[in-house]
């Protein structure tokens, strides 16, 4: 089968290539992949600013059936309609993954950087990964349960997004957009800030229930934009999705006194910030690093019903052999979600 991979490090060295298809060993299943989401994190890989294993077939963001069932496995038939969670392995012992939360286990590997990934037609998992879709959610919509889960443990768990909250977020790409959803839905005002690039993804934003999309480069005086939009002397979360620098330094001047500072978005770098704000605003300052698994039921959730709009996100798809045009798309913030098909028939025999 082909695949689209990590072939070494380095910057680029990704290619599609011929691969051998998985077999599901003992509590392992193999899932065919209807569609596959491309994230910020794909494009940080093939520019070698995030950890990988190469040779390594990339791809994190998934739904589709499961194809192969090995031994042990209960509860899960062939055709049955999955996501999966990205963790391949984790230790099992740690604290952080007997407190739940194995997305900070030092041991962790996960599929589309150390572990192959969904950019191929089948994935292998283990079992205990897996997520039932919803029947009435499209597969290709399931695709986002993973950045959806992952913006639930950022903004609702970490973050505490809640009813009443100002907020203002920073790059409207697909996570800032689906940030903007959960805030929405949780009874916040939000306002989402970008740039010239991000001209469509703005209106976007505003159709999604921004109560403001500003665009910093043609905003004299961004912070008073912001309070106005917001009815407020300040944003209490600012939420930074877009991995760019300026962006962060913009929500430390927007974000009021005593508020909360979340990071969601990667550099891939090390940037610089004026710390001293976050001592004279006393700041409460989050990270988030990829999901919790009981993110994952309530992602299912909401995109089942509708509270996060994923028909509004997705709007490109590609063929596994397009995989370059698909990334070049994502690298110029173009549309919002790009999903690959690898070109499987959803639930057909191997």
């Amino acid at each position: 089968m082909n695949a689209v991979r990590k072939l070494a490090r380095g910057p680029g060295q990704v290619a599609v290539v011929d691969v051998e298809e998985p077999t599901a060993g003992p509590g392992q299943v193999v899932v065919e992949v209807a569609a596959a989401g491309i994230c910020g994190t794909d494009l940080h890989i093939v520019d070698d600013e995030f950890a990988t294993e190469p040779p390594v077939t990339m791809g994190h963001e998934l739904a589709g059936t499961v194809a192969e069932v090995g031994a042990g496995v209960t509860g899960w038939s062939v055709g049955d309609r999955v996501t999966s969670e990205t963790y391949f392995s984790t230790c099992g012992r740690c604290i952080h993954c007997r407190r739940g939360r194995p997305n900070l286990c030092s041991a962790r590997r996960s599929i589309g950087s150390r572990e192959n990934g969904a950019f191929a037609p089948y994935l292998l998992v283990p079992a205990t990964n897996l997520h039932r879709v919803p029947d009435t959610l499209p597969l290709e919509h399931a695709a986002l349960t993973e950045p959806l889960a992952c913006t639930v443990h950022g903004v609702t768990d970490t973050a505490g997004v809640r009813a009443g909250d100002r907020v203002a977020i920073t790059g409207p790409g697909p996570i800032g957009l689906l940030a903007l959803q959960l805030a929405v839905a949780a009874g916040a005002r939000a306002v989402m800030l970008g740039t010239g690039a991000d001209r469509g993804r703005l209106a976007l934003a505003r159709e999604l229930g921004a109560a403001a999309a500003i665009d910093v480069e043609q905003e004299s005086d961004v912070p008073q934009a912001v309070n106005d939009a917001l009815q407020a002397d300040g944003a209490d979360v600012a939420i930074e999705c877009s991995g760019a620098e300026p962006a962060a330094a913009t929500l430390l001047q927007v974000v009021t006194r005593g508020g909360r500072f979340a990071q969601m978005g990667l550099y891939g770098r090390r940037i610089a910030l004026d710390q001293d704000v976050v001592c004279y605003k006393e700041l409460t300052v989050t990270g988030t690093n990829a999901s919790v698994p009981t993110a994952w039921p309530r992602a299912l959730r909401l995109l089942a019903d509708g509270a996060v709009r994923a028909d509004r996100l997705i709007t490109h798809r590609f063929d596994l052999s397009a995989w370059d045009e698909a990334l070049a798309l994502v690298r110029s913030k173009r549309g919002a979600k790009v999903l690959l098909r690898p070109g499987g028939t959803v639930g057909s025999s191997r």
